[in-house]
């Protein structure tokens, strides 16, 4: 590998791979940054600081939160009654569907780079009866890490489906230091969840020049849903000092989330989100439910770039 210069740093990509209890963990690195990603879920483990070992991923303590990244496929959020129908026959998806409990296989290794794929098989075709294969990239370039999603849909007929992401930040501070600033100074309309669908009840959450301060009781009612962001990226800040720009691309929602006094914040790119009160069941009426054509693929990226 040629060496990549980064001010003064000498960013020299390297890559392994360790077995555990969990799953296949393969970590990637340079000189300023390292990633370890668990095969199981495709999941995101740790993002570390290499000079000042600082963990900027959740530590998934089962106390709060037992997850660091899942990925949310093929729903995210909840369905009502934990199910749809498809053709006249019923199927059972749990919240945030089965991506995240699943082995992923590495298909692709360089020392900067790794390829996940989940391929559809006759345990997913019991809950999702589609001819899928979805790919989870991890690009680590300099002081960023970039995520893609890749859906593919290998029928040949409309492929309905959610996709999202889920990261959750460590927060060293007490959550009060904490603030998010937004691309642009929008009027930001959260969607409240009522047992877990989402109601027609919304909230404007007020921005000052575009910046959220942090504060656990923005989450009494659990997550912040937004359908709609203008803003493609978010900072976020600790003690007025930025520590990491999360920027996003291809996910037309957004959710924020945390549990009470719980030392993580969650900022999670989706496209879907939760079925709504008055939802008929249908997944190809489902509200933000996307449609993938027959043997074609659908990108989507976020990026996590350490300041």
């Amino acid at each position: 590998m040629g060496r990549i210069k980064l001010n003064k740093y000498i960013c020299e990509p390297n890559f392994s791979i360790k077995k555990y209890n969990s799953g296949l963990i393969t970590t990637i690195s340079n000189s300023i940054l390292s990633v370890t990603i668990d095969s199981k879920g495709a999941e995101l483990q740790s993002l570390q600081n290499v000079s000042s070992k600082r963990e900027y991923i959740w530590e998934g303590n089962p106390e709060y939160w037992g997850k660091h990244s899942p990925v949310l496929f093929p729903i995210v959020g909840t369905l009502k009654n934990n199910s749809y129908h498809y053709q006249n026959k019923s199927y059972k998806l749990s919240r945030h569907g089965f991506a995240r409990d699943m082995d992923f296989k590495l298909i692709s290794s360089e020392n900067n780079k790794v390829v996940f794929s989940l391929q559809c098989n006759e345990a997913t075709k019991q809950a999702f009866p589609f001819e899928f294969e979805l790919l989870v990239t991890y690009l680590l370039v300099d002081a960023e890490l970039t995520i893609t999603y890749t859906v593919i849909n290998q029928g040949k007929g409309v492929m309905p489906y959610s996709i999202g992401g889920h990261p959750a930040f460590a927060l060293n501070d007490s959550f009060e230091k904490y603030s998010l600033q937004f691309e642009t100074d929008e009027k930001l309309l959260s969607y409240a969840l009522e047992n877990d669908l989402l109601s027609e009840n919304k909230r404007e959450i007020q921005l000052n020049t575009g910046r959220l301060p942090l504060a656990y009781s923005l989450f009494e009612r659990d997550a912040l849903i937004f359908k709609s962001l203008s803003s493609k990226q978010i900072q976020i800040f600790e003690n007025e000092v930025p520590l990491l720009n999360f920027k996003f691309s291809g996910f037309p929602n957004f959710g924020i989330w945390t549990k009470k006094n719980a030392p993580f914040i969650c900022l999670e790119p989706w496209a879907g989100y939760s079925d709504t009160l008055a939802a008929s069941g249908n997944i190809i009426e489902k509200e933000g439910i996307q449609l993938l054509a027959g043997k074609s693929s659908q990108e989507y990226r976020f990026s996590i770039e350490i300041i």
